[in-house]
């Protein structure tokens, strides 16, 4: 008999973190459909198609057994040369952290490279990306709700210490709240 895992609770989020993690991809670089792991199911479902002609700058996805402050597993924003499958398991390097407030709630984004993209995997700290990377996040983020009546506002771009600290709080957070040992 084959057991399928949920893909929020079943996968393991790497052996390697904080500094490495394994993050499941929802939404390629390029899209315009806003797809999310169904909490109950784990399956991918369609929350919407982005009201503007804005597509995703980065690959976005979620680390597993994490649990961030807006009570979903901990989004990290993916960089890579290619755009990568929904539900795909990705080697990711944290790099650093875009802190968002979605609708008033705080929301980080963790920005990893793809461990295994030698277009990217060059990359060791946020502070290394081009200032245009920052803008276009910055832009993206803040405008693709806008025709939704929704305000995102980018508090700021975190260095890696502040985004491994955010990996291992919800890490933590994740225990606290599902394993009761």
């Amino acid at each position: 008999m084959i057991t399928v895992l949920h893909p929020w609770h079943g996968v393991s989020p790497g052996d390697k973190i904080p500094r490495q993690v394994k993050a499941i991809i929802e939404i390629p670089q390029g899209s315009r459909a806003k797809y999310e792991i169904d909490k109950e199911s784990g399956l991918l479902k369609l929350d919407r198609v982005i009201y503007s002609s804005f597509i995703y700058p980065v690959n976005y996805g979620f680390i597993p057994q994490t649990l961030g402050q807006d009570g979903d597993p901990l989004d990290i924003l993916v960089l890579c040369s290619q755009s990568i499958t929904p539900l795909c398991l990705v080697d990711a390097t944290i790099i650093g952290n875009m802190q968002m407030i979605d609708s008033g709630e705080q929301d980080d984004k963790i920005i990893a490279v793809a461990t295994k993209d030698p277009s990217v995997n060059h990359i060791n700290n946020v502070e290394d990306l081009p200032q245009h990377f920052f803008l276009e996040l910055k832009h993206y983020f803040e405008e693709y709700k806008v025709l939704e009546n929704k305000k995102v506002e980018i508090d700021n771009f975190q260095d890696k210490a502040t985004a491994l600290k955010i990996v291992e709080d919800a890490l933590n957070f994740y225990k606290e709240t599902y394993r009761k040992e």
